[in-house]
């Protein structure tokens, strides 16, 4: 019974985790995976853009690579303030804050 009650509970979470990892932008929607073009194209300029330093990464085949860390700020939208970090110019996480 208490499987069932986790299950249930976890499936009651599934959108909030979805929606985190989305957001809306005018009539266009970003999620990660996309790119800084694409999210250049829908959510137009940030008002600020950070470069927080690089990240190695090893590839399928053993190669590192230096990807360049970025955050971007967008808003206040009822004042709400989103965070969108990229990693070698892909979208890899959206936060979100209230500005008081």
């Amino acid at each position: 019974m208490n499987l069932l009650r986790l299950l249930a509970a976890l499936l009651g979470l599934a959108p909030a985790l979805l929606l985190a990892a989305s957001l809306r932008c005018e009539s266009h929607l970003i999620s990660t995976g996309d790119s800084t073009h694409e999210v250049l194209a829908k959510c137009g300029e940030p008002v600020s853009r950070d470069l927080l330093g690089y990240r190695e990464r090893r590839d399928d085949w053993g190669f590192h690579h230096e990807l360049v860390v970025e955050e971007w700020v967008y808003g206040p939208r009822n004042g709400m303030y989103y965070f969108l970090r990229f990693e070698g110019n892909r979208l890899v996480g959206i936060d979100s804050r209230r500005v008081q």
